[in-house]
């Protein structure tokens, strides 16, 4: 089965209807509710989430929100190596993209499902979008 790390945007793009992204990503999620593939995010896509809908919705709303995202995906660390490889890496101009990165990288992830393509370029596993990704399968 194969193991994809979500970025940021496109947990966002499921959870907040962003158009016109939303539907490729529910299709990626509900693969993964269909136990077809294996979806993770890195523990900084849960704080940036939280963040981000809270402009919108109620602390209560967006805890409810982030439970059920928790059933689908595995959560992955942001420990000492991830964060020492993303400060000390001069691949990655953007800190929170080296951070996903090397989340990946390091709980040997296979692929990267981003909208953000251009901030991996130098990555040395596969990096795509989400409707990328769903046509490699179809």
């Amino acid at each position: 089965m194969k193991k994809l790390l979500v970025d940021t945007n496109i947990v966002l793009d499921l959870l907040a209807k962003r158009e016109p992204y939303y539907t490729a990503s529910a299709s990626l999620f509900s693969l993964a509710d269909k136990r077809q593939i294996k979806l993770s995010v890195s523990s900084l896509t849960f704080a940036n989430t939280n963040y981000t809908l809270l402009k919108a919705k109620s602390p209560n709303e967006v805890k409810s929100i982030l439970r059920k995202l928790k059933l689908i995906v595995q959560v992955l660390p942001l420990d000492d190596k991830v964060i020492g490889r993303a400060l000390n890496d001069d691949e990655f101009a953007d800190f929170e993209d080296g951070l996903q990165y090397f989340s990946a990288i390091e709980n040997n992830q296979d692929i990267i499902i981003t909208r953000n393509l251009k901030d991996f370029k130098k990555a040395k596993i596969p990096v795509m979008s989400a409707a990328e990704y769903l046509q490699t399968i179809e």
